[in-house]
């Protein structure tokens, strides 16, 4: 709003702002290469605040009401197939962080939700880690600061493989004996994925340094984000026929709507899979008697 709505119209008498005026805002929004995504989000806040002001009678219409708005065009999602995400792994055991990205192909976490685990959040007891903050950096000047969660459903807790808690159990012990070598040396932020010195791992070192190379290794596509380990997982279950509803509360979504509509490219072939089922369960019983 500060940035780009109120220049424009920001000085205007709130009666004398008409439709027109909406629309070169964003207009102008999309000649600088914004989304669709943000100027939808912009008009969600600008028609909220001028439908206040015709419920108080300061206006007679929203003239936010009669804008066009731009298509928001989903991104196309990209995800490891089973075969791709276990050549993944494979390669991904001979580099230190493959703790790391077991973690996320297992979780679907987001990456500043398992860059931000604290190892009070790991239950090796019970076998499950918990999301209770997001590691944020700062884009400008550096830094780092911990955050609440996206959403309230992205706080959770998600049971672990056998596999990804037995490398959490050595990547702790590792861990313990580098800040017993480093002494005060070693800051303890209690992370579970620290740097040498115990500050939180930077998502475009770990990108650059280690999964980039993993792909490549791999043979697959770099254009599969560190991101996309969370899709892969969404994915892989899906396409095992594991309930949505399972799946939006290990990804944090707010709704299973949500994860239908963003996996809805999986969903065709589960049709197929739920069609021969029932083939199987209604039909060939019968035949075979």
């Amino acid at each position: 709003m500060n940035r780009y709505v109120r220049p424009v119209i920001g000085r205007k008498v709130l009666s004398k702002i008409k439709p027109l005026d909406i629309q070169a805002v964003y207009s102008q929004m999309l000649e600088k290469e914004l989304s669709a995504r943000t100027v939808r989000f912009a008009h969600a806040i600008l028609s909220s605040a001028l439908k206040q002001a015709v419920k108080w009678q300061i206006l007679a219409v929203n003239p936010a009401a009669m804008v066009d708005l731009p298509q928001n065009h989903r991104k196309e999602m990209k995800a490891l197939s089973p075969s791709e995400a276990n050549r993944f792994l494979e390669i991904a055991k001979a580099d230190k962080w493959f703790v790391i990205f077991s973690l996320a192909i297992t979780t679907g976490m987001r990456p500043e939700e398992y860059l931000g685990l604290h190892w009070k959040d790991i239950d090796f007891k019970n076998g499950t880690a918990t999301v209770q903050r997001a590691l944020v950096w700062k884009r400008k000047g550096g830094g780092w600061s911990l955050q609440e969660p996206k959403t309230s459903l992205s706080r959770r807790t998600i049971p672990l493989p056998i596999s990804v808690l037995h490398e959490l159990s050595g990547h702790r012990k590792k861990q313990l004996e580098e800040r017993l070598r480093l002494g005060q040396a070693y800051q303890n932020n209690d992370f579970v994925f620290a740097t040498e010195i115990g500050t939180p791992i930077s998502p475009s070192n770990l990108t650059r340094r280690h999964y980039k190379p993993i792909l490549k290794k791999a043979g697959l596509s770099e254009k599969i984000r560190i991101y996309d380990l969370r899709h892969t997982c969404a994915t892989l279950l899906l396409s095992n026929s594991t309930s949505p509803k399972v799946i939006a509360e290990r990804l944090g979504h707010s709704s299973i709507v949500l994860t239908l509509d963003t996996y809805s490219h999986v969903l065709p072939s589960m049709q197929k899979d739920a069609t021969d089922e029932l083939e199987r369960m209604l039909f060939q019983r019968k035949r075979s008697k």
